[in-house]
């Protein structure tokens, strides 16, 4: 099966090229091409097995969600000409993700569980057990890293160190939880809890842009709707749509991205099962069918619709 570890393209005009965890962004004077490519990150590492379809599936989604909230903050997307491809005005990033969460999960539980009751300057209250609802949704902000991994920030160190303006973090804020509200009655929608997800935002003459993807399962973590309290009420696992099931695959391998730990390799049998829980979530989350398009040549058709664009 065909599937996009990375990409080394020349396109005319093209400036520059950055290649992230999971996208390859092609920089242009006034705009991106950014690939969404097969690879796959975990503990802000790169996992060494591409996954097939997974960047199609993270590019549809976010397409679709950024159509869908438009009318919340303007965004940069303009095209989307191949399922690995979109093309958009190119912002200049704000170098934080806006971390919003509604439930006590992933990485928040795991601090509440080491005894901690507070995350980025935000105080988590007594008594809560993973999965909870929070009272109201809280902003985790984490700044974004070149290399390495992000660390979590308060809104007051963020405004202290000049990374943007107390006037910019409060767009910021409007935003993200505008666009988690949004998310959130979207998956109600789909029987599903938006649990927690990020956003990043870049600036485009003076004006505060959503970038990047949102409420993908790379971004985003979602709960099954039905049954959700019982399972809660019995101190039962959530069932979860989103890659936790590959955190916790490589916990179970002994890595978390710590010094001195090895990367387990993925057998091909696991890479097929996220392949299918990547396709699942696109279905359940957008209620579209997802089109499993093997081209003759995947990468060939991918740099023809950029150049097409383009043209």
């Amino acid at each position: 099966m065909q599937s996009v570890p990375t990409t080394n393209f020349q396109f005319p005009g093209q400036e520059s090229v950055y290649h992230g965890k999971v996208r390859d962004v092609y920089f242009f004077k006034d705009k991106l091409v950014v690939i969404a490519t097969d690879r796959i990150s975990a503990f802000d590492y790169i996992l060494p097995k591409p996954i097939p379809y997974k960047g199609q599936v993270l590019n549809l989604t976010a397409a679709h969600f950024l159509q869908a909230t438009k009318d919340i903050c303007p965004n940069w997307l303009q095209a989307t000409p191949y399922p690995n491809v979109a093309i958009g005005l190119r912002c200049e990033p704000i170098r934080l993700e806006m971390v919003v969460r509604g439930y006590l999960s992933g990485h928040a539980a795991r601090t509440y569980a080491s005894g901690l009751r507070e995350l980025c300057g935000v105080a988590l209250p007594e008594g809560l057990k993973e999965s909870d609802k929070l009272p109201t949704p809280i902003i985790t902000p984490a700044t974004k890293a070149e290399e390495g991994h992000d660390e979590d920030i308060s809104r007051e160190d963020i405004i202290r160190r000049g990374i943007v303006t107390e006037e910019i973090y409060a767009t910021l804020e409007r935003y993200a939880l505008g666009l988690f509200a949004r998310g959130t009655e979207m998956a109600a929608e789909r029987g599903l809890i938006l649990v927690d997800t990020k956003y990043e935002f870049g600036m485009y003459n003076g004006e505060v842009y959503l970038i990047d993807e949102i409420h993908t399962p790379d971004s985003s973590r979602y709960f099954i709707a039905d049954g959700y309290a019982a399972r809660q009420a019995a101190g039962e696992p959530q069932k979860q749509l989103s890659k936790e099931f590959v955190r916790q695959w490589l916990i179970e391998n002994n890595f978390q991205g710590k010094d001195g730990q090895v990367m387990p390799v993925m057998p091909d049998e696991f890479v097929a099962v996220v392949t299918n829980r990547y396709i699942e979530l696109y279905e359940k989350v957008t209620g579209n069918a997802f089109n499993r398009q093997q081209p003759e040549n995947l990468m060939k058709e991918i740099e023809t619709s950029v150049l097409s664009y383009l043209g």
